[in-house]
């Protein structure tokens, strides 16, 4: 699937003021494409402002130096935003992964567009902008700029460069191309700095955190002959570790790296009740098929849902049906 960049552009063009948001738990490519984005747009003349429905983690606020990335009932109200000319929904087309910007996206007046690579797609009563082979929407962001005519600057090379790196698992991913790199050099060539934005992500990890991997990792169980690999985090372990609901990001990973495992499985309890399931795969089960099982979605290498109950029901019905699709694939 392609955009078609001229529709897009004539969508932006009859627009002054823009809104644009993404995802609850914001990643690097939900914040980076969000602020590429807005660089780009205010380059064409637009007034911008982005809000999202969770604050950006502690983590990742290097992203934004600036700190222009609001969070609704926050720093903003919801009236506040309903009344713009544009609202783009970034790397996200479900209603589940709003979060309270739910709301303002159903009250808004004005023109809605969707601009994502992910598979799975809600009816948010907006045009969609979609290449589900883009590896990452930050990808789809540099295109943009490119198709326009509008130089990326170094205050949107260095967000595009954590989206685009993050979502490839740091260019390890099945998803990289040539053109992944390609991608990636024009970043660095308009300012963006990798050592530095690796530091920053990977280098600066929290008393907190460090504890939360360690007593995640001691928990892995495998199974079907070392092919499954799946742990837990529950709400008691942020309290014993010091860590913050962000520090979870990636960690499903670690079971990933686990020799002759292909598919790994996370279950982390959130504060507020139910589990976000993460799902990652290196074989023929689909992590998009799996997680729509569960209301959710995502890659085929990488997809999460949110399931409600206790931490025994969830551990069964959705280990259960991994297992299920384990033994499908083998007949």
């Amino acid at each position: 699937m392609t955009i078609d960049w001229n529709a897009l552009k004539q969508v932006i063009d009859s627009a002054e003021t823009v809104i644009l948001t993404s995802h609850i738990r914001p990643d690097c490519d939900a914040l980076g494409s969000e602020l590429g984005m807005a660089g780009l747009l205010e380059q064409l003349g637009k007034r911008v402002r982005i809000v999202n429905g969770q604050a950006t983690p502690p983590n990742l606020q290097f992203i934004d130096p600036e700190n222009r990335i609001m969070c609704v009932g926050e720093d903003v109200q919801v009236l506040e935003l309903i009344n713009d000319d544009l609202l783009m929904v970034l790397d996200t087309s479900a209603w589940a992964q709003l979060g309270p910007m739910r709301e303002v996206v159903e009250q808004f007046g004005g023109k809605k567009l969707i601009f994502d690579h992910h598979v799975g797609e809600d009816d948010l009563g907006a045009q969609p902008f979609k290449n589900t082979t883009a590896e990452a929407t930050g990808r789809l962001v540099v295109e943009a700029a490119e198709h326009w005519g509008v130089p990326i600057t170094p205050e949107m090379a260095m967000p595009l460069y954590a989206a685009l790196a993050t979502d490839t698992g740091w260019y390890r991913f099945p998803s990289v191309s040539a053109n992944t790199y390609r991608i990636a050099a024009t970043l660095v060539d308009a300012g963006a700095n990798p050592s530095q934005i690796y530091q920053d992500l990977y280098e600066r990890q929290s008393l907190g955190r460090i504890r939360l991997a360690g007593a995640t990792l001691s928990r892995i169980e495998t199974e079907i002959d070392g092919r499954f690999a799946h742990t837990h985090i529950l709400k008691e372990d942020f309290e014993k570790t010091g860590a913050l609901p962000s520090d979870t990001e990636d960690l499903v990973n670690a079971a990933l790296e686990i020799d002759g495992t292909e598919f790994a499985v996370i279950m982390i309890e959130q504060l507020t009740g139910g589990f976000k399931i993460s799902f990652r795969s290196r074989c023929e089960l689909e992590c998009n098929v799996v997680a729509a099982n569960f209301g959710g979605g995502g890659h085929r290498a990488a997809a999460g849902a949110f399931v409600k109950g206790e931490f025994a029901e969830v551990s069964e019905l959705v280990l259960s049906y991994v297992r299920q699709q384990f033994e499908a694939i083998r007949n």
